[in-house]
């Protein structure tokens, strides 16, 4: 017989399962990708970093300029973060928006 704890949180107990093995894995693979890099080796280098470099072997020069840079990277940081949380804030509003109108007709 199953004890009413796993009956009741099942999708928890599920949903904590999946990330401890997602964890392990992760860490897993890690080890094992550090394990092989050669030293000075960046191993998780960006997408971003690798596209450039791959854009600037080509001679390019890009043929217009920022309006404004940022003057550090914690300012582009918390930039993209504002961007994000706003942009979140304006989606959880639609999606409890529409849900509270559905709720609404739902009812007698």
């Amino acid at each position: 017989m199953i004890p009413r704890f796993f009956i009741k949180y099942k999708l928890e107990i599920i949903f904590a399962v999946f990330t401890v093995v997602f964890a392990a894995v992760f860490l897993i693979q890690n080890a094992s990708i550090q394990a092989t890099a050669k030293p000075g080796q960046e191993t998780w280098q960006g997408s971003d970093d690798m596209g450039s470099a791959a854009i600037e072997a080509t001679g390019y020069t890009p043929w217009i300029q920022p309006l404004w840079t940022p003057p550090s990277t914690e300012v582009e940081s918390l930039l993209f973060s504002i961007q994000s949380g706003l942009g979140a804030l304006v989606i959880g509003y639609f999606f409890g928006y529409y849900r509270g109108q559905r709720e609404c007709s739902k009812s007698p």
